[in-house]
């Protein structure tokens, strides 16, 4: 629960996050991404929301309003749901009784407003797994929902030496870096610039970030360094696939899981 009054959801977030950061990354059984269905139609929180569930790793979709909500339910069949009560059409009570009332297990949080004792129970009650008043802590949402998930059986944490994008793998202890059940051979500095990206899928890296990351020491502004090693690595990575690493221009690289 929030430690202040303050209508900014962001509370007391350095400590919080280091906690969050040593945590092992969550995603599906297959190796997707978890999904996420975030309902609300206040558009500065399903920024701030998105924002801080993507640099997990997990893919989120956002509905304003219950119709599209129970649509995009439908077609993208997410892992857990976070649902706000106060709706512009349906409710989210409404909502959660539907899903329930077609069988659907998946685990919901509501984020919402209302904060009596009485509205707590009720939303629990009508099925709701958890629930959060707003304002809030990124890092407490983040954590509820990794418990939520793990507890429902909607994901499997990744070892601590080995990471996991799409179907690329990268084993920090062996230096085993797969693509599909394709081996591929990196130099040092190679690895460790993919074991960058890695750890941070679908986050934006720029240059210089990526200059004191990788190499660890000024390279007197030759960023055209990273460019080359970059196009090394597609090379390997991406040559005859799907690309994974994008350049984003004007700012840097990101990794994605190939579509």
């Amino acid at each position: 629960m929030p430690d202040s009054a303050s209508a900014d959801p962001i509370i007391e977030p350095g400590r919080r996050r280091a906690v969050l950061a040593q945590l092992p990354r969550l995603h599906r059984p297959d190796g997707t991404p978890i999904r996420v269905l975030l309902v609300d139609d206040e558009e500065t929180l399903t920024n701030l929301v998105s924002l801080a569930l993507s640099y997990e790793g997990w893919q989120v979709d956002v509905a304003s309003n219950g119709r599209d909500a129970l649509a995009k339910f439908t077609a993208e069949r997410p892992d857990v749901v976070v649902l706000d009560i106060m709706l512009p059409d349906i409710d989210g009570l409404s909502i959660l009784r539907n899903l329930r009332g077609q069988g659907h297990a998946t685990p919901v949080l509501f984020l919402t407003a209302k904060d009596s004792i009485d509205d707590r129970i009720i939303g629990l009650t009508a099925g709701g797994d958890d629930y959060m008043t707003k304002p809030f802590s990124l890092e407490e949402l983040v954590a509820r929902l990794r418990g939520l998930i793990q507890r429902a059986g909607e994901a499997v944490a990744d070892d601590a030496s080995q990471l996991r994008v799409g179907d690329l793998f990268l084993d920090e202890s062996s230096y085993e870096v797969r693509r599909g059940n394709d081996p591929i051979a990196l130099t040092t500095t190679e690895f460790e610039l993919l074991r960058y990206f890695m750890r941070n899928p679908k986050r934006v890296l720029s240059r210089a970030q990526i200059l004191d990351r990788v190499w660890n020491y000024d390279f007197a502004g030759k960023a055209s360094i990273v460019d080359l090693y970059v196009s090394y690595l597609r090379k390997k990575i991406d040559a005859g696939r799907t690309p994974m690493i994008h350049t984003v221009r004007g700012v840097g690289y990101v990794i994605r899981p190939a579509e």
